[in-house]
């Protein structure tokens, strides 16, 4: 089988003849891994199932500001002093009196798209996904403050459906060009999640988010495409309401907050699940031995009748040991 097949297989809930995978690093661990293979090129030959895709104008995904700080095409400024990877929202955008009018980026930008098509042919085999982070919640709150949209769900709902619903409709544009490309996957990006539950609570992530989650999930079906949604923390207990949206690929499914064993027993005729290894405890703070032992248990168990696609649980962090990291690329590789 190809990368693409296994993919495929394991989408429609079938053994693939091995369980397809993605790893992908921090700039630390990136780092790090380059010293430790002697190889700056070691990630080309991990075998990933997967070509991502963004849809972004070549350069203006981010751009420095000043130093160390990072502005994103919306004008959210990053401080990457500590975090170089993401960092830190340093501005603040909009208000209730500005969330009409702000500007946004233009999601009919033809360079947005314009790689699309080179790299879908330069690579048949794999699997490509787009993926659009920040896609909803985190949009919302990295342009007006988390406090500000978290009291404005509470007790603002004009400025929290005024500002959703201008995200809603540059992201449906956003779909509507990138799904007209042989892509395979539209990733969505949204953490909603701590390592307790929702941050804002399932009535009003009903209320606020799943209307619109639900929206973007069809929008992408449309074009008969696989939706995906990247979400850190406990959100398991929306599961159902993820499913009746239309979503079919859950990541980062992380063992610290969710008992990934039960939940594809639970939903796993339903979803396919995307990621799993531990990268909180397992990774950074067990032995080979352990890395090696979790790998293949989630490989029999979780990727038994295809469901699972195996992968950290998120962007190997840079506190991951090495040759732990070494110890599950290679029990993956060698199914």
């Amino acid at each position: 089988m190809t990368d693409r097949e296994r993919v495929q297989a394991a989408l429609r809930h079938q053994q693939p003849d091995r369980v397809p995978y993605d790893i992908q690093f921090t700039v630390p661990a990136r780092t790090r891994m380059a010293d430790y293979y002697d190889d700056p090129d070691f990630a080309s030959k991990l075998g990933n199932c997967f070509v991502w895709l963004r849809p972004h104008p070549p350069g203006a995904r981010f751009e420095e500001v000043g130093p160390d700080i990072w502005a994103d095409e919306f004008g959210v400024q990053w401080d990457r002093h500590v975090d170089k990877d993401i960092g830190v929202v340093c501005n603040r955008l909009v208000t209730p009196d500005n969330v009409a009018g702000f500007g946004f980026p233009d999601p009919h930008d033809p360079a947005r798209y314009a790689s699309f098509d080179d790299v879908i042919a330069a690579h048949p085999d794999k699997t490509v996904l787009v993926s659009l982070g920040f896609s909803l919640f985190e949009r919302a709150w990295t342009l007006a403050g988390m406090e500000n949209v978290l009291m404005a769900m509470a007790g603002d709902a004009c400025f929290a459906h005024a500002l959703l619903d201008r995200i809603l409709e540059f992201n449906l544009t956003i779909i509507e060009n990138a799904c007209t490309h042989e892509i395979d996957i539209f990733r969505f990006g949204d953490d909603w999640g701590q390592q307790r539950g929702l941050l804002m609570g399932p009535e009003l992530w009903r209320r606020f988010i799943k209307p619109r989650f639900q929206a973007m999930c069809q929008a992408v079906k449309a074009h008969g495409k696989i939706t995906m949604l990247h979400c850190c923390g406990k959100v398991d207990e929306i599961f159902p309401d993820l499913i009746e949206c239309g979503l079919d690929i859950f990541n980062p499914f992380q063992p610290e907050v969710m008992d990934v064993f039960d939940i594809k027993r639970t939903y796993g005729n339903d979803l396919t699940f995307y990621g799993g290894i531990s990268i909180q405890r397992t990774l950074p703070f067990g032995t080979v031995g352990q890395v090696r032992d979790e790998v293949r248990r989630l490989l029999d168990a979780v990727g038994e009748q295809g469901g699972y696609i195996a992968s950290p649980s998120h962007d190997i962090p840079g506190d991951a040991r090495p040759e732990n990291i070494a110890a599950m690329i290679d029990v993956l590789q060698n199914q």
